[in-house]
């Protein structure tokens, strides 16, 4: 062999290990969706921390609802998102193929039915013939579908319109709306003009529980499952901090700061709002009441009494036998934090 064909030998070699270095790290890229709920997580969002402790490149993208993010799910556009139980399932009963792996909260006074000052409603019995609003297939929709059905009323009884936060705000503050189920910023925002009714802890003791979760598509699950792993244990470590250290999530807090600048709202509102939340520990939610139980998991069973409520609204036509294989506690199993 001569010089030439050594040389080209070894350019070739090198060449072959850039391809090879460059498609692997065009693999560790995600599009993660997320919405405006306030978490501890977030700022792990805003600082840029999930792709440090990750090692993947992570386009994360803002949207306004769960049903908007399984449709991205469903195009290939998003691999991970921020999801409510509702839109999961109604979105699972349809055929997508997703899991959920982290549950980021569960029923809290975080969400809540605000009727407006003037509306002449001072109680639950007020409602019959009012106008109220809620997200499109949100876990808001469904817990204020659920809650007329427990007072006996029809949606021939009360008015109800599926339409998009920013929406159901700006109609509320004209009186168009007598009421808006909602979660924040919307939620502080209704507040100023009037007062909650109902929180979605209440109407889950009522019967009709839910929960808010990270998804994944399960391809993308399944071929990165250190991926989801590492993104729980960022998780985790944010909330340990949020429930063993106060002082670091106040109102006057860099934590508090950087939501605002991420979710928008001040300071002192997604302080506010983080006080409301209902989070499990991860080793609750890897438990059977949750994640863990396979066929007789919470979450499991959340989906399916869901998805039966929601089929008989005419929101789904079919309910599934199980919804066991969309929920997983593989990534709490190895998580840190």
């Amino acid at each position: 062999m001569n010089i030439k064909t050594i040389l080209k030998a070894a350019v070739f070699g090198i060449g072959s290990i850039v391809v090879a270095v460059s498609a692997q790290a065009a693999d560790k890229k995600v599009v993660v969706a997320y919405q405006t709920d306030a978490l501890p997580s977030s700022v792990a969002i805003a600082n840029g921390e999930f792709s440090k402790d990750t090692g993947y490149e992570i386009d994360f993208r803002k949207f306004n609802s769960g049903a908007e993010i399984f449709a991205a799910i469903a195009s290939g556009d998003v691999q991970v998102g921020y999801v409510g139980s509702s839109p999961f399932a109604a979105a699972t009963s349809r055929g997508l193929a997703v899991k959920a792996f982290y549950l980021s909260s569960i029923s809290g006074i975080d969400e809540a039915l605000v009727v407006r000052n003037g509306s002449g409603i001072e109680s639950l019995s007020d409602l019959k013939g009012k106008k109220l609003a809620a997200a499109p297939v949100s876990t808001d929709h469904y817990q204020l579908l659920a809650l007329i059905k427990s007072l006996g009323l029809s949606e021939r009884d009360v008015q109800v319109f599926a339409i998009p936060q920013p929406e159901i705000v700006a109609a509320f503050n004209r009186g168009d709306l007598d009421g808006g189920f909602v979660w924040d910023p919307a939620l502080t925002e209704l507040k100023k003009t009037g007062k909650v009714l109902v929180t979605s802890k209440e109407v889950a003791e009522k019967g009709a529980p839910t929960f808010s979760a990270w998804v994944a598509a399960s391809k993308f699950g399944d071929e990165n499952p250190e991926f989801l792993k590492k993104f729980a244990g960022v998780i985790n470590k944010y909330y340990a901090s949020f429930a063993k250290d106060k002082a670091a999530w106040n109102a006057d807090s860099a934590h508090a700061k950087e939501l605002a600048k991420l979710l928008g709202g001040t300071a002192e509102q997604q302080a506010s709002a983080l006080n409301n939340l209902n989070l499990l520990t991860p080793d609750v939610q890897a438990s059977a009441a949750w994640l863990g139980g396979g066929e007789k998991s919470g979450a499991a069973k959340i989906l399916k009494d869901t998805a039966q409520f929601l089929k008989d609204q005419g929101k789904v036509t079919e309910v599934l036998p199980s919804y066991a294989e969309f929920v997983t506690a593989n990534a709490l199993a190895g998580a840190s934090n």
